[in-house]
């Protein structure tokens, strides 16, 4: 997932410049990240084939977000996004868990995306700890931060073209193998004849992998990020359908390719599932383009992710729900506070990957999926109260809230996916928690105030 760096709450007021097909595009680009090319192995080993039934359950889902989302940025577009609707519907104390649940989220998605990256790099260099490769990349995400955005901001097109253009390559490849080529032939195709064969571990195992295929759709916040940038803010909901479409044709083709190819024992989560399903096959190039571009592809949306962590704190500050530290400016680009900040969370993630090394992706990828999906259904609850929702609206909405539930509570049927699901439990207990405790501190302020006469 990448979020650039925005703003605050308030509306967006400066004129649009974005088209919805070039907005669509950005969408796509964006969430497009190695929650995919290496978490969706997770999920097929979880279900294996009918992991597609899983991407297709999601992506209705995330079209459901997406789209309310798109109706609320139309009427009242805001920079803030699902962050101001969730103030404007509730009050100060839904703008002040939101907005902190999403750092967090950005957080763990850092730390998994970091995570992904090391276990990829690990291609070429087996020995090499994940914690020296995350160790790597931290500081590479720091410095890019340290930079700004400047240059950044106009290579994040290119990245998303490397993104897409290693999923087609993998498409185009898959196709040639089963038609013959590369050694491959029509017996290697494994195609579901049975129940068992396409629910190889059960609905349990359908149920439990959905988190999985909402993870590879986390990111469609953007369209909602962005929309105050559309020359028509009525094209946010054709920017936001045409994007969760074409996301869903592109997973679902490459995933029965996956599938198809490679026998469910094969996965690992240590290794991309699409080179997996090649590895078979004399195309000795296509591990090294395919990693080498994912790489390339996956640090810039971690970077962006420690962007988004950085921006978020500083408007929480600015907004009085964080330190006003955080908000204050220095010698560098970005404010002091706020960075060291950053890079205590990153530092932490490190930690993790040093204690944990064989299961600390898969528990970093719940939790951040987790707390992706509890302001995906803050959104949905939030929805009427900003626009005024017809029969079908409110059929909608409980149909994405009630797949948002089936996603969250599967993590607990499995025991590998069961940590991440407390961890993000944790994290929405301590916001709580410390929002209790400034209230409390308020209400004591105030009543100590002298009354006037």
């Amino acid at each position: 997932m990448e979020i650039p760096p925005h703003a605050g709450s308030g509306g967006g007021k400066k004129s649009g410049k974005l088209s919805w097909w070039q907005l669509s595009l950005i969408g796509v680009g964006c969430i497009i990240g190695t929650g995919y090319f290496l978490g969706s192995g997770i999920g097929i080993k979880m279900t294996g084939p009918s992991i597609i039934l899983s991407f297709l359950l999601a992506g209705l889902g995330t079209y459901i977000v997406a789209e309310a989302l798109a109706k609320m940025s139309a009427k009242d577009p805001q920079k803030g996004a699902f962050r101001s609707y969730a103030k404007k519907a509730f009050g100060p104390w839904a703008g002040f868990c939101t907005g902190w649940a999403f750092w967090f989220s950005e957080l763990l998605i850092t730390g998994s995306q970091m995570t992904a990256l090391s276990l990829l790099s690990r291609f070429w260099f087996e020995d090499v700890p994940l914690w020296i490769f995350s160790s790597i990349f931290a500081v590479l995400g720091i410095v890019v931060v340290l930079i700004g955005t400047k240059g950044f901001e106009k290579a994040q097109n290119l990245f998303a073209v490397i993104k897409i253009a290693a999923i087609l390559m993998f498409i185009v490849l898959a196709i040639t193998v089963m038609f013959g080529f590369f050694g491959g032939n029509q017996a290697n195709i494994r195609i579901p004849d049975n129940t068992k064969e396409l629910f190889p571990n059960g609905i349990t195992g359908l149920w439990a992998s959905l988190v999985f295929g909402f993870y590879a759709f986390g990111g469609i916040e953007i369209m909602g990020i962005l929309a105050t940038r559309l020359k028509k803010r009525d094209d946010a909901k054709k920017a936001a359908i045409n994007t969760v479409v074409l996301l869903t044709i592109i997973y679902i083709i490459s995933l029965i390719l996956v599938t198809s190819l490679t026998a469910l024992d094969k996965f690992t989560t240590k290794e991309s599932p699409f080179v997996t399903a090649l590895n078979p096959y004399d195309i000795h190039i296509f591990p090294h383009l395919f990693i080498g571009g994912i790489i390339i592809a996956g640090f810039s949306t971690m970077s962006a992710s420690l962007f988004a962590v950085t921006s978020m704190i500083v408007t929480l500050a600015k907004d009085g729900d964080a330190p006003k530290l955080f908000s204050k400016k220095g010698k560098l680009k970005v404010p002091p506070f706020a960075l060291f900040l950053t890079i205590g969370g990153v530092l932490a993630s490190i930690i993790l990957g040093l204690l944990m090394p064989d299961r600390v992706y898969e528990y970093i990828t719940t939790a951040a999926g987790l707390m992706l999906l509890y302001n995906w259904f803050f959104v949905l609850i939030a929805f009427p109260r900003i626009i005024k929702a017809s029969g079908f609206d409110h059929v909608k909405r409980f149909t994405g809230m009630g797949l948002i539930l089936l996603a969250i509570s599967g993590t607990l049927l499995k025991d590998s996916s069961r940590p991440g699901f407390f961890v993000s439990i944790l994290f929405i207990v301590l916001i709580v928690v410390v929002l209790l405790i400034i209230n409390a501190v308020k209400k004591r302020k105030k009543g100590l105030e002298p009354q006037r006469t």
